[in-house]
């Protein structure tokens, strides 16, 4: 069947076992969509076919085909010891590792060059170039079949800016490796050798412990981190072949919501509800004091009302609510390309004009949340709720 999308589609069908109008089906219904300009050779999955999640990418690489499958679905944990106790009943033990609050990305190499894909496929401009110039690229020319699953947290981060850590800039920290294609993770123990050989930060390992142990040990850990203002932690099969699953501290929970309030008009209640919820489970499961009680609805009662808060007083001074963040680039070209990325993905930004610093260039961005912005200013002008 013809397609404009330059793509040989009965090669690429039968890569990914589907018959050539199915998968000219999933092109024009954009459930395959190319990626942009010098990355379209790339073709990101928008939804699930078959056993292919939605954020994974099919690379056309000319002569072959390759799919980097996307991240692994981490289901949460509410309670954490029957959670492990009904998700790793046949270990022995589990492995505990941080979850660092920032953006997921997946780098590989495609034609020679290191990229970094989004949760959904996207090609992004800067965490590209970061992943350029962090990753030790002789992994990839030694293991061209392996793809880096990790986190870029830090404070100039245009997703998730967080100063919790000690990080100057941005950075990468390896949390999973994964095979193309068949997308099968390295056993935990493989994957912290080999970025450990290389050079690649990790998240923090927090141990291996018994399955009879694990609950009070990951209890003690969430508390820690809590204090820091950590997120949380992911735990896993030694082996990787059951799915992990995580659990956050409360100060993340707060934290998080303390954000989505700040722009009370764009986030989805889904995600504000599930975060409240997690705080009453936490509470339940820890026997809290009334002390401990009285604090956790403090600190939760806090994050709701005081960013809204915040928020209105903006808007009655004349101010658009807006996230603000900062990014840092070797390459000043990639300040352009950036912008214009983000703007193809429909956001309202504004980039401040860039200043060098040493051998980087930095931009303040402003991401301007209208739909707050404008339903505040709707109710002081007395517009009705409804």
């Amino acid at each position: 069947m013809k397609n404009e999308i330059a793509i040989d589609i009965e090669q690429a069908a039968a890569f990914l076992d589907l018959s050539p109008s199915r998968f000219s089906e999933l092109l024009d219904k954009k459930v395959i969509r190319q990626n942009w300009d010098q990355y379209n050779n790339i073709f990101r999955f928008t939804s699930r076919v078959s056993d292919i999640d939605a954020g994974s990418v099919l690379l056309d690489n000319d002569d072959s085909f390759e799919l980097v499958r996307g991240f692994p679905k981490i289901r949460r944990a509410m309670l954490i010891e029957p959670a492990i106790q009904a998700n790793f009943s046949d270990n022995a033990t589990v492995v505990v590792e941080e979850k660092m609050n920032g953006y997921n990305v997946r780098v590989l190499s495609y034609k020679g060059k290191l990229i970094a894909l989004t949760r959904s496929g996207h090609v992004c401009p800067y965490s590209t170039e970061r992943a350029q110039n962090l990753l030790n690229k002789h992994f990839f020319e030694e293991y061209p079949d392996i793809v880096v699953y990790g986190e870029m947290a830090g404070p100039e981060n245009p997703y998730v800016r967080k100063d919790i850590y000690d990080i100057e800039s941005l950075d990468f920290f390896v949390f999973d490796m994964r095979r193309k294609n068949d997308g099968i993770a390295l056993p935990i123990s493989e994957r912290r050798m080999l970025a450990g050989k290389y050079g690649f930060r990790q998240v923090e390992l927090f141990g291996e412990f018994g399955i009879p142990e694990a609950a009070s040990k990951i209890g003690d850990i969430i508390r820690e981190l809590g204090k820091k203002g950590h997120e949380g932690v992911i735990i896993k099969d030694p082996n990787m072949v059951l799915q992990p699953i995580k659990y956050t501290c409360s100060e993340s929970n707060c934290a998080d919501l303390q954000h989505a309030f700040k722009f009370y008009n764009e986030a989805g209640r889904d995600y504000i509800y599930s975060r409240v919820i997690r705080e009453g489970f936490q509470s339940a499961e820890w026997n809290e004091t009334e002390e401990e009680l009285m604090e956790r609805c403090l600190r939760l009662g806090e994050s709701i009302l005081r960013p809204m808060r915040e928020s209105i007083k903006e808007v009655q001074q004349g101010t658009r609510v807006a996230d603000e963040s900062r990014i840092r680039v070797k390459d000043k070209k990639t300040i352009s390309e950036f912008k214009f990325y983000l703007e193809r993905l429909g956001l309202d930004i504004v980039f401040s004009p860039a200043r060098k610093v040493g051998d980087d260039y930095i931009v303040d961005i402003k991401k301007i949340n209208n739909s707050t912005s404008d339903k505040t200013l709707g109710i002081i002008r007395g517009q009705l709720w409804s």
